[in-house]
């Protein structure tokens, strides 16, 4: 099958920047929508393989790189830095904004599946609360509740009163992800938490676009989100008529290694969600980039189909 890939930009919630996307279109009829929503310090490039295979597969796919990220970001000093305040809220109506667009263009008849990976399924459940503006949810690479994320935040604004919103704090770093390669430190690489293929890690410690830090800002953002989207009330907010596929590596430490997953989905599940969960064994953060990745998008398609 051939597959037509299209750039597009689409005007942020922000008012200011324009959302750097890419659309794969099958040349067929399509069955449906499917909108990708990545993680941090990431950008949609590194979706490509798999956005080929749902256009191969007849849907429309497409995402766009988030605020503060890729090609969306005004320039290298941009990346990591999101908004001075409330960023978080800003990924969020990006979302639907994207969505609109693409519905406008392409069929309101469409079905749409909404996917979010790491940060990025945080942004996706706080969608799904906020709109509901999609038909299927995919929360992939997502983590549980963090009891220390209230007073991180309350931290960090200190922190931002006196360096300003665009420092950085190294040991915020490590006690926000420095245990997330205990599991993997024979292998001696920071990024093994990542996945087992060390060509994909090489290749994102080669990538500019993924190699910066998250500034204080967004630091607080990233944890309001995850805040956020674990509230005790969350699972109740969303529509629990639209069913939702929990995805995620066995040895992924976002994840607690499938307990926080497995809290999302119980949580869920108790409040009378439509919902399933596919845990990956020996396959860790980014499963569409580890040897899962066949099963992935196979139960990805079924799920969908």
């Amino acid at each position: 099958m051939s597959i037509k890939v299209i750039e597009k930009k689409v005007l942020s919630s922000d008012r200011e920047h324009q959302l750097a996307s890419v659309v794969y279109l099958p040349d067929s009829a399509p069955k449906g929508l499917f909108h990708v929503v990545h993680g941090m310090t990431e950008h949609i490039g590194r979706y490509e393989r798999f956005m080929r295979d749902l256009a191969a597969a007849g849907y429309i796919t497409y995402g766009y790189d988030n605020l503060g990220h890729g090609k969306t970001a005004l320039n290298e000093s941009e990346l990591g830095y999101i908004a001075p305040q409330d960023g978080w809220k800003l990924l969020v109506k990006d979302v639907e904004i994207f969505d609109r667009a693409m519905r406008a263009e392409y069929g309101e008849e469409l079905p749409l599946t909404l996917m979010g990976h790491s940060m990025g399924s945080f942004i996706v459940r706080l969608s799904a609360e906020m709109s509901g503006y999609y038909d299927k949810l995919i929360i992939m690479g997502t983590g549980g509740p963090n009891p220390a994320a209230g007073a991180a935040i309350k931290r960090i604004d200190m922190m931002i009163k006196s360096k300003g919103d665009r420092a950085y704090s190294t040991p915020l770093e490590k006690v926000a992800f420095g245990t997330y390669n205990i599991r993997f430190r024979n292998e001696q690489d920071q990024r093994s938490w990542l996945t087992k293929d060390v060509s994909v890690r090489r290749a994102y410690d080669a990538d500019p676009f993924c190699t910066f830090r998250f500034t204080l800002s967004a630091m607080r953002d990233l944890l309001t989100l995850t805040k956020e989207s674990n509230r005790r009330d969350w699972p109740r907010s969303i529509d629990h008529h639209k069913p939702i596929l929990l995805l995620s590596g066995a040895e992924d430490p976002v994840g607690g290694n499938t307990k926080g997953v497995m809290k999302v989905y119980n949580n869920l599940k108790a409040a009378g969600a439509n919902v399933a969960v596919l845990l990956y064994p020996n396959c860790r953060h980014e499963i569409l980039n580890d040897d899962s990745y066949p099963r992935v998008l196979e139960d990805i398609l079924s799920f969908i189909e």
